[in-house]
């Protein structure tokens, strides 16, 4: 039987529970993208709070990104010193950590084979940057109608070359960035991948598009598959009656791959995460809000104090200075 506080094993690395703190954007690079003392600190309290894995907000692997203010950026060995004092930050705390690669946005159908192959290697070498600089992996995001997760709808990819067609044509950039960055890290080097499980567009992405892609990447070697969807954050959500809005499609990929499956998206109690571990083949869930407004909230279960996430999902932090949960703000 599986539980919350299960120790782990991905990759011959140690998770000391079975919660990950899902990427989320913190808004607090300096201008040319360089981790600041500030994200140091932020990161730092989560590892503190007892999530096992920390993923960290999108990192852009690419020079002329589009922009999101205060993203990451991690396209030259000159970003490597800084993201090193993060990773040993968070390491002190017993906490793994994952950098989240990826492209904020860019065309799909108009570039060339060459070009597509060249966006490969970038994520490649940032896999191996990342390594350089203490991380314990990468995910590649691939949800949220970021670039990957357009490059894979059916919605927005109309290429007529090896990169385009059917939904495993449409994977196959996923599956040479995996093999890419193998090629550029070590055995022990963790790649996972987060995947939209819709679109929610008319045309795009479905259930059966992202169970297909799902597979063909579990059999190429990913180390898990979170599982999230265009819709990231829903309102109203409330213990013991709503959570878990991806569960559905979490569920049918846990049955149908045999690498972990990763839960995010509207989780709120411990008694609800327990019986998604306990009921299906899930192996881990993944936290984002919950730990905006308690960085300390898995910690605070360890410890007994297993009432549920104080956050009532009113994404607010989406626009506040740092992301930072408003009822914190106004303690302070």
């Amino acid at each position: 039987m599986k539980t919350l506080f299960d120790t782990t094993t991905l990759r011959r690395h140690t998770l000391k529970n079975r919660i990950w703190r899902s990427a989320t954007w913190l808004a607090l690079a300096d201008a040319e993208g360089n981790v600041t003392d500030e994200i140091v600190r932020t990161y730092e309290e989560l590892a503190k709070g007892g999530a096992a894995m920390i993923v960290t907000g999108l990192t852009s692997i690419i020079e002329h990104d589009a922009e999101i203010g205060g993203g990451a950026k991690f396209y030259d060995d000159r970003f490597i010193a800084g993201h090193k004092r993060l990773t040993d930050a968070i390491h002190k705390h017993g906490a793994l950590v994952m950098m989240q690669t990826a492209i904020v946005d860019g065309p799909v159908d108009e570039l060339t084979t060459e070009q597509v192959q060249g966006i490969v290697r970038l994520f490649g070498d940032a896999a191996r940057r990342a390594e350089e600089a203490g991380y314990d992996g990468v995910q590649i995001h691939a949800a949220h109608f970021f670039y990957l997760s357009k490059f894979i709808s059916p919605l927005i990819n109309h290429r007529t070359d090896c990169y385009g067609g059917d939904q495993r044509v449409r994977t196959r950039i996923l599956y040479e960035i995996l093999k890419d960055m193998r090629s550029k890290t070590s055995d022990d080097f963790i790649i996972t991948m987060k995947i939209n499980s819709t679109d929610e567009y008319p045309g795009g992405l479905t259930v059966q598009d992202f169970l297909v892609s799902c597979k063909l990447m579990a059999d190429a070697g990913i180390d898990a598959i979170e599982v999230s969807g265009n819709g990231t954050s829903h309102t109203g959500i409330k213990a013991g009656r709503n959570e878990g809005y991806f569960s559905a499609a979490a569920m049918s990929l846990a049955a149908l791959v045999d690498v972990p499956v990763v839960l995010v998206g509207g989780l709120r109690s411990i008694e609800k995460i327990n019986q998604i571990l306990e009921e299906t083949q899930i192996q881990y869930v993944s936290l984002s809000r919950p730990l905006v407004r308690e960085p300390n909230l898995i910690q605070r279960w360890l410890d007994g104090d297993t009432n549920p996430s104080l956050c009532v999902s009113c994404n607010t932090c989406y626009r506040t200075p740092g992301h930072q949960c408003i009822f914190n703000l106004r303690k302070k």
